[in-house]
C-alpha cells in the first residue's frame, strides 16, 4: 500500500545507516518533525550528527525498503506507529531511549495497556514453566498484559498464560515484526498476532543477530510495570532485563528456588540484592496496588488412587530418583513404574534428565 509522507520520511530516517535513535531524536528537537529533517541541508545536518551521518541522510536510497513496509502493512493485522503516533506507549516514553518507531503485528491498544514482564531461563524446569504459566494466566486475568520475549522456556510459558488471561500478551521480538525466531514458536507467534501482539524496533528483514537481543530487553522491560524472574541461572540473560527494570524505575520480582538448582542462583541473587520475593501472583498484585485475581488458578487433578497418593506424598519439594521414592513410600519398584506414568499424565509430576522426577506444585 502506499505511505503517506509522514510515514515515509520516518521510516526513511529510521533504516538510514548510521542514524541511531539518540542522534534521530537529536535532529528532529532541533529541526522538528522528520520531514523537516529530510529537507535540511548536509551542513546543517552536520552541525547535530557529523558529516558522515549527514552525507548518509542526504544519500540513502530507501525506496526498496519503504516498498517492502508498503506490502507488510497491506496485511490488516499489522501496523507501525512513530514516536509522534498518539498509539506510541507512554511506558517508552518514560526509558532513556525509546525507539523511533515500532512494528506492530495484532493489538496496538496492548502496549499502552498495565503490564508485567515475565522472564526466566530458555532451559527451565518443568515446575519453572508451570509457575510461568501458572502466574501468567492469573496476572492477565487480573489485569495485567503479560509482555516477555518469545524465546523458549520460560518466555514460551508465560505468553501461554498470558493469552489464557483476559488481559493477553505481548512479545518483543529481536528480529524483524515479519520473522519468527525461534522457528518452534511459529504457532505461538501466530496466536500472538490474532488475540496478543508482536512488535519490534527491528527493520523488516533483521535476522536474528546476538546483539538484537539484549537491546530488546530495554523494550520487554520498559513495556511494563514490573519485572518478574521465574528461573534464571547466574549468568541468565533474564538478569539483564532485571537490571534494566531496576534503572528504569520498574519493581523487580523474583520467585526463590531450591539452593541446589543452578536454576535458582539468579533469582537468589536479584532477592539479595533487593528484588522483591515472590510467592505468589497475589504478592505481584497487591505491592502494585492492583485488585485480586478475576479467576481461580486452574485445579490439579485430584488422585483417587490411594496408593498413587502414597507416591505423591513421597516427592517432597526436590527431583528424586526411584529408588529414593520406594525408600520413602515403601512401595515395590514395580508398582512405581505404572503409577508415575498415570501422575505424569494427570500433570501432577515431570521426568527429568539423569532418571529424576519431581512434583509440580501451582
Amino acid at each position: 500500500m502506499p505511505l503517506d509522507a509522514d510515514l515515509s520520511a520516518w521510516l526513511r530516517l529510521s533504516l538510514t545507516p548510521g542514524l541511531g535513535g539518540e542522534a534521530l531524536r537529536r535532529l528532529l528537537l532541533a529541526l522538528g518533525g522528520p520531514g523537516q529533517v529530510l529537507a535540511a541541508r548536509r551542513a546543517e545536518l552536520a552541525k547535530y550528527v557529523g558529516e558522515t551521518v549527514a552525507a548518509s541522510i542526504r544519500d540513502y536510497d530507501a525506496a526498496p525498503a519503504l516498498s517492502t513496509a508498503g506490502a507488510w502493512l497491506e496485511e490488516a493485522v499489522n501496523d507501525i506507529i512513530t514516536l509522534a503516533d498518539t498509539r506510541y506507549p507512554r511506558q517508552l516514553l518514560e526509558i532513556p531511549d525509546p525507539p523511533p518507531l515500532l512494528y506492530v503485528k495484532g493489538r496496538v491498544e496492548l502496549l499502552s495497556r498495565p503490564a508485567l514482564a515475565i522472564v526466566g531461563s530458555r532451559n527451565a524446569t518443568a515446575q519453572g514453566l508451570a509457575n510461568a504459566e501458572a502466574f501468567a494466566r492469573t496476572l492477565s486475568d487480573a489485569g495485567l498484559t503479560v509482555v516477555s520475549g518469545l524465546a523458549l522456556g520460560v518466555d514460551t510459558a508465560a505468553h501461554r498464560g498470558g493469552l489464557a488471561g483476559s488481559a493477553s500478551s505481548v512479545a518483543v521480538l529481536g528480529t524483524g515484526a515479519d520473522i519468527v525466531y525461534p522457528a518452534r514458536n511459529r504457532a505461538l507467534a501466530h496466536e500472538l498476532a490474532a488475540g496478543g501482539a508482536l512488535v519490534s524496533e527491528f527493520p523488516l528483514g533483521m535476522k536474528p543477530l546476538a546483539g538484537n537481543f539484549p537491546r530488546r530487553n530495554r523494550l520487554i522491560s520498559g513495556l511494563a510495570l514490573g519485572c518478574l524472574v521465574v528461573e534464571a541461572a547466574a549468568d541468565s540473560g533474564s538478569l539483564i532485563t532485571a537490571r534494566l527494570a531496576a534503572e528504569q524505575g520498574r519493581e523487580v520480582f523474583a520467585i526463590p528456588g531450591s539452593i541446589h538448582s543452578p536454576l535458582a542462583k539468579g533469582s537468589h541473587a536479584l532477592i539479595k540484592q533487593g528484588a522483591k520475593l515472590v510467592e505468589s501472583a497475589r504478592d505481584i498484585l497487591e505491592d502494585l496496588r492492583m485488585g485480586a485475581p478475576s479467576a481461580p488458578a486452574p485445579a490439579l487433578a485430584v488422585v483417587t488412587d490411594p496408593r498413587a497418593q502414597r507416591l505423591l506424598d513421597a516427592f517432597g519439594h526436590e527431583p528424586c530418583d526411584l529408588d529414593t521414592l520406594a525408600a520413602r513410600s515403601e512401595l515395590p519398584v514395580a508398582e512405581i513404574g505404572a503409577l508415575l506414568t498415570q501422575l505424569e499424565l494427570d500433570g501432577l509430576i515431570a521426568t527429568l534428565p539423569g532418571g529424576l522426577v519431581q512434583r509440580l506444585h501451582r
